[in-house]
Order: C-alpha cells, then structure tokens, then sequence
C-alpha cells in the first residue's frame, strides 16, 4: 500500500516535506481490530504539533487521525461489525479501560492511552488497522470527505462547546477560526440560537468566513469585541491569544483552551499576565485533553441530526505535505482533507 510516513521530528520553518511518500505492507488486524482501507483522512493541527516533537510520538509513523473508510478484514474476536461497513476512526486508538478514569466515562485522561497516528499508524495511507471497540458507524448524510473532519475537529469541538458550560443567550467567543472552530459555530448557531458569537482571527478571509457562517463579529487580536464574552474557545497554538482571551471574559468567565500544546516562540508572553485584569474576578481556565469515545459517537449523532455541513479542501494523498504547509502557515478554509484514489 502506500503511506505518507514520518520518519523523524522535524521544524517546518526548516522544512516543506516532512513526510515521504513510500510502499509499505498492507498491515494484518490483530485480537480485536479491523483492516479499513482509508477513503478519506482530515489533516489537523495536531499533526503540526507531532511533526515538531510536541508530542512523543511513535517513530516512524504514519499520520492522520481523522480517517473515514470501509472495513476490508475482520481479525480475531472481533464481530461487532461486517466487512463493508463505513467506519470512523479518531484522535482515541485505544484505552486501558480498567484504570479509575476509563471506569468513570472519562477515558481521555488514561495513562495508557493511545493516539491514532502518534501512537499507532493512522490514516495518512491506503489502509489502517484500528480496534472494532474504537471505530465508529459514519452517518450516510455525510459523503466520505465531510465525515472525515467529524472525527476529530468535530468532536473535539463539541467536547470544548459542552466545557464552556454555555447556555442560550450568553456570549461565546473564539480565538482562532480553523476546522474545529468552523464547525463548533455551526454547532452553536443551532444548539444556542440566542447565543452571539464573536471571533478573532488572524486574516481578513478567515474573519470574512466566520462571519459568512453567523459571527455576530469578527475581529483582529488587537481589536475589543462589542461586548465581554461569557466563555471563549482557543483553539490556536499560541499564548498570545490566551491573553486577549482572559482580557475579554465577563467576571466568571470561562476560557477553554483546545490544544495539545502551545508552540514555545511567545511563552515569555505569560510573564506578563496582569491578575486584576486577566484572572481576578473568578475568570476559570479549563484545557480539553483527547477525546472520549461517547464523544464521537455523540457528536455524528448530533451532526446528522443538525445537518451540520463541513466545508472542506480536498487533496491528494500524495499532497499531504503541501496540505500541512498550508494548514502551518494559515492558508485555511474550512477544513483541509486527503482523498484517496
């Protein structure tokens, strides 16, 4: 089959192709997985944060967490599935599922657990073996392409939505306007009808989107909203923005910081948090970590049933580099997808 693999941790200010395109065996489904062979992978941030060693991942490794494909093989102990069934597969490969935090719901804060394409192989490929209790049947409403970013942008989207504790009526914001934070204003346009939501985002087109998509305002991080916001998403990969975020939250505020982890050229940022004006007055901070599986299963359910319909910029398998190189330097529209031949 063909894979795009990561060899090594690489800076992309140094680099354009971080993977490389290369023949490898088909792999075999072990006690309890399944062979899917791949129709469609998103191409998500985090996979920025693997490539330049954020992560620990798995070395080498075969990239792409959000993956859309149809069961080929059946391994042992499996049965929960038949061979032809359209599945997903997330950020979550695997769990221990005994430990006190897989026993209470929330398997997303296990020690062991696993990533898909950090961890373990993803679907930057023709074919990936993933475990039957951790896939997902993809709703028919969504062609191949638009379940893809579901799994991940999606679902860790409706995870950070539920964190902030909104309710109609309050104002949410977001710093930063890429696949999860596009998909989660839809999201609340029809969970919170009530509810204005405003952006910041770095480039005029991305501002121009959000507010395409319902923004009630859009703005630069120099720029003040119209009003202070009750709860803030960020999703960048920089402090910066948490500043701006904690600054523009009501008293009691939460902000909830979607990301695996925060690129280090502006930590001295933090330095300069000013207490009165950036926590006082029980402003919370809450990190998402992973996802769970109810949290994918719950949020397909929801995007089907809310007609929630993704824009997406499709790519070549072999153009996975150039879809990263845009994704690093914000060449953003929507969400950014692999198809495969």
């Amino acid at each position: 089959m063909k894979a795009m693999i990561m060899e090594e941790t690489q800076d992309l200010c140094c680099t354009s192709h971080p993977l490389k395109l290369a023949e490898c065996p088909t792999p075999v489904p072990g006690e309890g997985q399944v062979l899917i062979k791949v129709s469609a992978c998103g191409v998500c941030h985090t996979e920025i944060d693997v490539i330049e060693g954020r992560t620990s991942p798995r070395l080498p490794v075969v990239l792409g967490h959000q993956v859309v494909g149809r069961i080929v093989e059946l391994g042992p102990g499996t049965g929960r599935f038949e061979k032809g069934t359209r599945v997903g597969v997330a950020w979550i490969f695997k769990a221990c599922g005994e430990c006190d935090f897989c026993r209470s719901g929330q398997e997303n804060l296990c020690a062991d657990f696993m990533a898909t394409g950090c961890h373990a192989d993803g679907g930057y490929a023709e074919y990936m073996v993933a475990y039957e209790d951790f896939i997902y049947p993809i709703p028919e409403v969504f062609s191949d392409a638009k379940a893809a970013p579901l799994m991940c942008a999606g679902a860790i989207g409706y995870r950070s939505l539920h964190l902030t504790g909104i309710t109609n009526g309050r104002t949410l914001g977001f710093v930063g306007f890429g696949a999860s934070a596009h998909l989660v204003l839809k999201m609340a346009r029809k969970r919170f009808p009530d509810t204005a939501v405003f952006v910041y985002a770095r480039s005029a087109k991305e501002r121009a989107f959000a507010e395409e998509l319902g923004a009630a305002w859009a703005g630069d991080y120099n720029d003040d909203p119209p009003e202070q916001l009750d709860a803030v998403i960020d999703t960048t990969p920089a402090w910066r923005p948490v500043l701006k975020a904690l600054e523009v939250l009501k008293p009691g505020g939460r902000l909830v910081i979607n990301a695996v982890r925060k690129e280090d050229a502006d930590r001295d940022l933090l330095m300069g948090v000013d207490y009165p004006r950036h926590l006082w007055l029980e402003k919370e901070i809450k990190s998402v970590a992973n996802v769970t599986r109810r949290d994918v299963s719950d949020f397909l359910e929801l995007a089907a049933e809310m007609n929630i319909d993704p824009v997406v910029e499709e790519y070549g398998l072999k153009d996975a580099n150039r879809a990263l190189m845009e994704l690093k330097t914000r060449k953003i529209h929507g969400a950014k997808v692999l198809v495969m031949d």
